[in-house]
């Protein structure tokens, strides 16, 4: 497989049908899916709609897995498991809350062959939003001119305010600005949530996902850690136009007190 899709999910029947509906209408031929539930009940997979969307996906050629991880011992051993479970080239770690537009794995995969980078992403959008216009929150937006270049991206750093590119719906807002142009735009980043395309290589060779083990079960921001080690070795880019929805549904990470990047530096 050139692609790996790994998603994370607890809790979420339907999101999950939904998220996995996306994947069966891609036009990229070449990935395989892995599914880590974490449920406290019943796996999210076992709900009638996403096995019909997982039988969708095996008639059309794309393996699909499907594990439990228990116990749960936090969202960052969650992607340590599901990173482990791959052999890809590269990996798209994928929330289990948002749908892709049909073209959105052939954009990505292209975008980090040709760039040649550690990551790219397609920002998730929330279209609840789309009237909300921000401009202040689109100030830090910068394209990359050529190959994304290596980048030490800390919080206080004038790189970190590039998160709130990815507000709301700030990422559609984006996507205007770039719709006339022929192929795929690459910008600056702070990080990337919800869609992100690892070269595994790139990824594997600064740890991973193994800094787990010095986090506390209840945890947020690992995969934010994550890229920026990636970021910091090898560049990073958001790609344009956004083709991934945030489905908006209630979070299921609802302990937010311990921030993986405070804990374990960057």
């Amino acid at each position: 497989m050139s692609v790996d899709v790994l998603i994370p999910t607890r809790n979420r029947p339907s999101e999950l049908a939904v998220t996995l509906s996306g994947l069966a209408a891609q036009d990229f031929a070449d990935f395989g899916v892995h599914v880590a539930d974490q449920s406290e009940e019943d796996a999210s997979y076992d709900a009638a709609p996403a096995q019909a969307m997982v039988r969708v996906l095996r008639h059309r050629g794309h393996p699909v897995h499907l594990s439990r991880n228990l116990p749960r011992r936090g969202l960052a051993q969650q992607r340590f498991y599901l990173l482990e479970q791959s052999s890809a080239d590269h990996v798209l770690f994928l929330d289990d809350d948002v749908w892709l537009e049909p073209d959105v794995i052939t954009r990505l995969h292209s975008a980090i062959t040709e760039l040649d980078c550690g990551v790219v992403g397609n920002a998730v959008t929330g279209l609840s939003y789309v009237d909300d216009r921000r401009p202040h929150e689109l100030e830090p937006y910068e394209e990359w001119p050529g190959r994304p270049e290596p980048e030490q991206v800390t919080p206080g750093t004038r790189e970190w305010r590039r998160w709130t590119l990815h507000n709301a719906a700030n990422p559609s807002h984006l996507s205007e600005r770039v719709a006339d142009r022929p192929r795929w735009t690459a910008y600056k980043v702070a990080w990337i949530g919800g869609c992100v395309m690892f070269d595994r290589e790139a990824l594997v060779s600064v740890g991973g996902f193994g800094f787990w083990r010095e986090l506390p079960p209840e945890h947020c921001g690992e995969d934010v850690l994550a890229q920026l080690k990636v970021a910091a070795k090898y560049g990073a880019a958001g790609i344009l136009p956004t083709g991934a929805v945030h489905l908006e549904s209630p979070t299921t990470v609802v302990n937010r007190d311990t921030e993986a990047f405070d804990v374990v530096s960057p």
